[in-house]
Order: structure tokens, then sequence, then C-alpha cells
């Protein structure tokens, strides 16, 4: 399945530039699916038609789905008490009913990544289209999985799990009880499930669009957007540059705001993705005849795949070199530091540890240059780790 990853600044008209991209998809004959991140019904008002917890037919081959966060968290937490009987008894613990149980801070960003995992691995469609939150909520999301499943290996690493028959005694001698093993089990439930939302997301079908007014904010936000989203490996394939004004009519407040979209629409045509503008129509667009009117380009269906690759040039200089595409980077702003076999690598304000490719865990760095958008960090093979006359 295709995904496209659909986000932008608050009020760029993210939204309705989602719903415009799948209609038109869907139009064509693509089996389409609409996915919603929006507590209140933003689609169904861009799209005429309501948009709720239950995927519904908008137009032919259109579904959308606007999964309820809150209630899929009420039913985790009630499979969770089940799981953990046993251990809430012997605390005493009082259960909580589902009435009263409202979520909390980030239960709705897993549940939507829960359902975004399972939209993908439908097979029902060929294209997913994403309404994501703004950014950079978009890209906190975009990072969780990876994140939370960092945490997970760090906190309860599989490895460490005692076998079944020994923990008694481990727990004897250390004086402690040990982990029950549906604390292991959860984890292992939990770090299969955010690989499923990694995999869709780093996928090579997977590509993000971004929504930008032209403009000086705009123009900031997209410069912030593309380092971050970069970072994480996730391909930026087209910008949308939404609501761009007619020519002037000689009215100079008019006309110094057009030349302020022009300069920047200038700027972005540089810029190594689709620039696409889409006029403004003089109002909010509302239901399918609007969106059409917004004419947006066709999905892509040939995306081109994200590369960090590893140059071999230990013939010629010595050092293997591991290039990493992040445009709009900036040199003050960039800090790496090798921890084992990760790299923290920071970009202005975004961070990421980055697991090591298998052969440059036995290199140390040995010097790192940004270039043209790319930083090229050198790695040079450590004597006692790597094979004399061999790699």
């Amino acid at each position: 399945m295709r995904t496209i990853l659909i986000t932008g600044p608050g009020g760029s008209g993210r939204t309705t530039i989602a719903a415009a991209t799948a209609l038109r998809a869907a139009g064509e004959g693509t089996r389409t699916l609409l996915l919603g991140a929006d507590r209140t019904d933003t689609l169904g008002a861009a799209l005429g038609s309501a948009t709720g917890p239950a995927p519904t037919e908008a137009a032919p081959h259109l579904t959308t789905w606007r999964p309820d966060g809150a209630e899929r968290f009420r039913e985790d937490l009630t499979a969770f008490q089940t799981r953990a009987t046993n251990v809430l008894d012997l605390l005493g613990a009082a259960r909580l009913d589902a009435e009263e149980v409202t979520p909390l801070p980030g239960a709705e960003e897993l549940s939507f990544l829960r359902a975004l995992r399972d939209a993908a691995l439908c097979e029902r469609y060929d294209l997913l289209v994403v309404d994501l939150p703004p950014l950079p909520q978009a890209i906190a999301l975009l990072a969780l999985p990876e994140e939370l499943r960092r945490y997970l290996r760090r906190l309860l690493p599989p490895e460490r799990q005692a076998a079944r028959a020994l923990r008694p005694v481990l727990g004897r001698l250390a004086g402690v009880p040990m982990p029950a093993d549906w604390l292991y089990e959860t984890a292992a439930r939990w770090d299969v499930e955010l690989a499923a939302v990694q995999a869709v997301l780093t996928d090579r079908n997977t590509a993000v669009h971004l929504v930008a007014e032209p403009g000086p904010a705009g123009a900031d936000a997209v410069r912030a957007a593309r380092l971050g989203l970069a970072l994480r490996a996730l391909r930026t394939e087209t910008l949308i540059a939404n609501r761009v004004l007619p020519e002037a009519t000689g009215d100079s407040w008019f006309s110094s705001l057009l030349a302020q979209q022009r300069k920047t629409l200038a700027d972005w045509q540089e810029e190594p993705y689709d620039v696409h503008p889409v006029p403004h129509l003089g109002r909010d667009p509302r239901g399918t005849d609007d969106l059409t009117a917004l004419a947006l380009p066709a999905v892509n269906p040939s995306p081109a795949p994200v590369e960090w690759p590893v140059a071999d040039r230990i013939g010629e200089d010595g050092v293997l070199v591991w290039h990493i595409p992040l445009p709009g980077a900036i040199r003050d702003e960039l800090d790496l530091i090798r921890r084992g076999d990760e790299l923290v690598i920071t970009a202005g304000p975004h961070r990421r540890l980055v697991p090591l490719p298998s052969a440059l865990r036995r290199c140390t760095v040995a010097g790192a240059a940004l270039r043209e958008g790319e930083l090229r960090i050198r790695f040079a093979p450590d004597p006692d780790l790597w094979p004399a006359g061999g790699r």
C-alpha cells in the first residue's frame, strides 16, 4: 500500500489538502482510505459528509475513518486490568470501570498510531492518506514508536529475562522478587506493535506531503519540518503551497502580499522536492466540488526511497563515510555524540539516537562535514576490532 502522510503548520489548510488528495485518488479509481487525527470532524467539514469512529464511504472508492482514541484507550486499560488480575488483587487495588476512565496525555497519540498501522495493513485499500496533526506535533508523533521501543529495550531487555525455573532461586539470592512473566510479555507485545507502526512509517512506499502558505511564517515552518523529517529518514515528497493569491489588480496592500508569496515560492522551487501551488478560492473549500477545484497533483505511484548509504573509501582514504541527508541543517546547530553502537545526532531543535550500521560499529569516528545539505561522517576502522586483511 502507498501511504501519504500530510501535515503542515496550524491553519495551513492541511486537512483540506488531505481530503482533496484522497478525493483525487479515489476519482481515478484508486481504493483510498482517508485517516484523520483531529478530535473534531474537520475532515467531514471539508468533504461535506461526516466522519467518525467507524469507516464510512464518503465517495466512490473513498472511505474515511476518524478513530476514537479515548474509546480505544478505555478498551486497552480494561484489557490490561484483566491481564494483571493477580498483581492487582495482591496489591488490593480497586479496578477502574470503563465509564470513569479519561485518556492520559499521549494515550490518544498511541491509539492513532495503532489505527494507522491497522489501516496500512488492510488489504481493502491501495492508498492510505493520513491527515496528521500540525507541525511540530506531527514530527513528535512520528518519532514516538522508535523512541518508545528504545525505552522498552533499555528498561526491560528481553535477554535479561530469567528462565522461569530459575526465577525463585534468583529472587532469594537477590533478596527481591523477580519481574513477573506478564511484565515481559506485555513489553514484548508492545514492542511488536510499535515495530509494526515503525515499519509502516519507514516503508519505501511511505512519503510526506507538507502543506504551507507561502510567506515568511510558512518558510520557517517548512525549513524546520524538512530537517526534522529528514533526521527520521522520512521523505518529503511534495510541498503544497496552499492559498496562492491571483495576480495583483493594482491594490498596493494586495501587491505587497503577492510579492511576498512569489518570493517564497521561488525559494521553494529550488528545493529537491516537488512544489505544487494551489490557488486561493476566495473562500474556505467545502464539499467535493471545491476540493476538486483545488486541482491537486496525482499521487506519485513510484516513490524514491530514502537512503543513508555507507561509502567504502578505505582503499583511497582509509575510512568509511556515512552519508546522511539533512536538508536545511546549519553547521553551528549540529552535534554528534558516539554512544556505544549508537550515534546521537542533534540538528537544530531535533535529536535522534541512530543505531550504527554493523560495519561502523567496529570503527571510531574520524570526523564529519556538512556539505550541500548532507552530513558526511568519516569512520576509521578500529585495529582491535577490524579483522586483519579483511572487512
